[in-house]
């Protein structure tokens, strides 16, 4: 065996022993690093698995890239826009991009025989891709549009269902106003143009619930051709297009490219665009985890320089027995070392199994919940990435190794002579 290994394992197991000062030290100093480790393995997936979370739901309801008429008008009642499909292949075809559906949304009120409601409906078409919204389906299932035929049924959240008591297969009544251009009555040469009231009956083919509050309030889905209807539009008319990506990393650049390809009449939003205030409470998340992960770091390196500080101190008559029969000041540190390594890959095992395990309890048990209504999610969400934990861990590593060099300093000032006579 390594002397210094050998001496290193000499130390620890004096340092076990119940009437050894250090023991409550070393114990204390194992324990700083595994909760350390712990904490940032845990705050590393909930954040991580919020933010993934709350992203989702969000695309959800407003995809990753939304295309509209080049308007200020920022209204749930744009201007129509009509693309061809010479430019919907090439919006296809362009990298990143994984799907582009139509929609057109409309203000409206969902009366019933006791209570009114006002809603958005948002019209989608045959390519709308559900796969985003059926893991929330509650009742009944999502809707089955077809070109040949306008559907009369219409799927709600189940916040409205319970607030309205609203039953799967039920007769709705919605309530519209519709701006109507008289063709004959100008004005300042210019269209005339007027409101008129017009009511649609809708059917209930399914309810579903997000959690997501914000939508869930008063976001319903309809077929596009009854918007397109009410708002005397053509068959080929939409409010516009909403794009899914495949790497939603690559937003920014994605948008850049749609940006050239769709030309100026059209503008693009992001999802960071179009729900900014989120996009920022998320971002305010990410600050907190580094100020987190940060302390945990430090203090993880503080209790492993306070461990090694007094071994070093209970230690200054082995010290100076070794610097006696010629051990150089470099071997010395080496000894101590070795002790810090072995107090760091306990730590670190404890520290792991405490934050991996919590994880997956987490995972499968969801044990820890929350307020929907607040968070958004009804639990703690989990990304378990092993990537993350093999940053945490080298981290820890890195830090302490660079830390653990300033209490051996101390070695050097302890000579031979001192520290026998007094010992």
């Amino acid at each position: 065996m390594n002397f210094s290994r050998y001496i290193a394992a000499r130390i620890l197991n004096q340092g076990r022993q119940k009437n050894n000062i250090s023991s409550p030290i070393v114990k204390i100093g194992i324990t700083g690093i595994a909760l350390g480790v712990a904490v940032m393995i845990i705050t590393m997936a909930v954040v991580t698995g919020f933010q993934q979370q709350i992203i989702q739901k969000i695309t959800t309801f407003t995809s990753h890239l939304q295309i509209n008429d080049y308007d200020p008008n920022q209204s749930l009642e744009p201007n129509p826009i009509t693309f061809d499909q010479t430019l919907l292949e090439q919006i296809k075809a362009t990298p990143n991009v994984k799907h582009i559906q139509s929609f057109a949304t409309k203000n409206g009120i969902l009366k019933t025989k006791t209570e009114n409601e006002g809603i958005v409906l948002k019209g989608i078409s045959s390519d709308y891709d559900w796969s985003y919204l059926e893991p929330y389906v509650t009742e009944g299932t999502v809707l089955s549009i077809t070109n040949d035929s306008v559907s009369k049924d219409i799927f709600i959240s189940q916040t409205l269902a319970n607030k309205l008591h609203i039953k799967l297969n039920q007769k709705l009544l919605v309530y519209f106003m519709t701006k109507k251009k008289l063709a004959d009555t100008t004005f300042n040469g210019k269209n005339y143009i007027d409101y008129e009231p017009r009511v649609k009956d809708f059917y209930v083919k399914g309810i579903f619930n997000t959690g997501f509050s914000d939508f869930d309030k008063n976001l319903v889905f309809v077929d596009l051709k009854q918007i397109q209807k009410l708002n005397y539009w053509k068959e080929n008319e939409v409010a516009g297009y909403e794009v899914y990506l495949n790497d939603f990393e690559l937003l920014e650049p994605s948008l850049e490219t749609l940006n050239d390809v769709v030309g100026y009449n059209y503008t693009i939003a992001s999802v960071k665009q179009l729900q900014s205030a989120i996009f920022s409470w998320l971002e305010m998340i990410d600050i907190n985890a580094v100020i987190i992960i940060t302390l945990m770091v430090l203090v993880a390196a503080i209790n492993m320089i306070s461990a090694l500080l007094i071994l070093i101190l209970e230690r200054t008559n082995l010290v100076g027995i070794l610097k006696a029969l010629g051990l150089a000041n470099g071997n010395v540190r080496k000894i101590f070392f070795h002790v810090s390594l072995q107090l760091l890959i306990k730590g670190l095992f404890f520290g792991n199994l405490i934050g991996i395990g919590f994880c997956l309890l987490q995972s499968y048990f969801k044990f820890a919940t929350l307020n929907p209504e607040t968070y958004y999610l009804d639990a703690v969400p989990i990304n378990f990435s092993i990537i993350h934990i093999l940053l945490v861990n080298a981290g820890t590593i890195l830090t302490c190794l660079l830390m653990m060099f300033l209490p051996t300093l101390i070695l050097n000032k302890i000579t031979p002579m001192k520290a026998i006579r007094f010992s």
